[in-house]
């Protein structure tokens, strides 16, 4: 798996003060994308235990909020293996720390779902670790500048329980 970019002290992709993953790779190639580099599968840097570590480190200070997951596409089915690792060691060591992730697919029918277009074996697993999910590919005739945390008025910020069952929230 590839990244893009790390961004420290974000305040833009979530609430308070966050380390932000841009990952590589998008098949949804989105019409007026802010970050169309990205859909580009080999664009940026290895992802590595090293880039993990420095991700975690970067998280370690008690203002920093939590970890944004985004892209590219966080949940292609190769970006979900990726980040598995990332995903288990932040909650082992930051259990009171979130996590955030923006995907195109939905939640119901392309990741809960067994045959769900970016369901794998480990995507379960992996949608356990989320706290918040933004879900929806990005509209640009949808597109709205008031709306928070998101860019069309299409995508959903969903606040995942334990249960799987998300609860809408904004």
């Amino acid at each position: 798996m590839k990244y893009a970019n790390i961004k420290y002290y974000d305040i833009s992709n979530g609430l308070g003060v966050r380390t932000s993953l841009f990952v590589s790779g998008c098949t949804h190639r989105c019409k007026g994308c802010f970050n169309e580099m990205t859909w580009d599968f080999n664009y940026g840097n290895d992802f590595t235990q090293e880039t993990i570590e420095e991700i975690l480190k970067s998280v370690e200070p008690g203002y920093i909020k939590g970890l944004t997951l985004l892209g590219g596409e966080p949940m292609e089915l190769p970006n979900q293996r990726g980040l598995l690792a990332l995903l288990r060691q932040f909650k082992q060591r930051f259990p009171k720390k979130d996590i955030w992730c923006y995907t195109g697919y939905l939640y119901e029918s392309d990741l809960l779902n067994p045959q769900g277009r970016a369901h794998c074996e480990v995507t379960d697993e992996f949608l356990s670790y989320i706290d918040i999910l933004v879900d929806g590919e990005f509209v640009e005739a949808l597109y709205d500048i008031s709306l928070k945390f998101r860019g069309s008025k299409n995508q959903r910020l969903l606040q995942l329980q334990k249960q799987g069952r998300p609860q809408l929230i904004l």
